[in-house]
């Protein structure tokens, strides 16, 4: 008998194609189906709560997936951990309740994208942010930020996939630009993120923060509600899934 599982994992991207399983390709859903092959002998395919891109990274991924009823999950983590990658860690593997679905069931997440702005990159962060070697008015991009919090229309910063969405209206509920430098951390919040907002948004933030775009500008660009009215993408070497939010606690921390 088998039965749901939640588990919470960390990844460091950089040596993966994406979330999802891609061909021949490392991906991270890839690596983790194959650990659940050796270490508990069978195939079962895991689900998480959304894919990340190739490159990105995770300190707080959560997918579902079916393992044998019964399972002590602490010993199952363990099992885990010592068949996969190092690259990859879960953290955290509980019973699921009733119902669950890592995608499904998902009612908000938090990323975080980290900067480095500064003429040279230390060796240990090329790869985990993003090299904007250009200083940044911090002040203007967070006053340009206040434009995205709330409820609001995000076609702008959403990069067109084969799957249109429902709806491209989300309600970001945070976002909150820390630090003085040469590290700078922008964090999102929000009930869901269409395909590459974080990054999009965060393009366009550092825009302003070059001086490329005013305030004004940048509320346009939402207004707009058109993906052509916005730069391309932030590199997704800075990008973190740092939470899942559910409506009941799945791991009891």
């Amino acid at each position: 008998m088998l039965a749901t599982h939640a588990m919470k994992i960390s990844y460091d991207g950089t040596a993966f194609f994406g979330w999802q399983r891609h061909g021949g390709k490392p991906t991270i859903q890839g690596a983790l189906e194959d650990a659940i092959a050796e270490a508990f002998d069978m195939r079962s395919a895991v689900q998480g709560s959304g894919r990340t891109d190739r490159g990105a990274h995770a300190t707080g991924q959560v997918a579902s997936v079916s393992l044998p009823e019964g399972l002590d999950c602490p010993v199952g983590r363990e099992r885990l951990n010592a068949v996969l990658p190092e690259e990859i860690r879960v953290l955290e593997l509980a019973l699921a309740p009733p119902g669950f679905h890592a995608l499904e069931s998902c009612i908000g997440k938090q990323y975080r994208y980290e900067l480095w702005v500064a003429e040279d990159c230390p060796p240990e962060k090329q790869g985990h942010v993003w090299h904007a070697s250009r200083p940044l008015d911090r002040e203007a991009m967070v006053e340009a930020a206040t434009h995205l919090i709330g409820r609001k229309d995000f076609a702008s910063f959403a990069t067109k996939t084969h799957f249109k969405p429902k709806s491209t209206v989300r309600d970001l509920s945070e976002l909150r630009i820390e630090g003085d430098g040469p590290g700078l951390t922008v964090f999102m919040r929000a009930d869901g993120f269409l395909y590459k907002m974080g990054r999009n948004s965060v393009r366009s933030l550092v825009r302003v923060g070059e001086g490329q775009l005013t305030s004004g500008d940048f509320r346009g660009i939402l207004m707009a509600k058109d993906r052509k009215a916005a730069t391309g993408a932030a590199p997704a070497t800075g990008l973190y899934l740092d939470v899942v939010y559910y409506p009941v606690e799945l791991f009891g921390d």
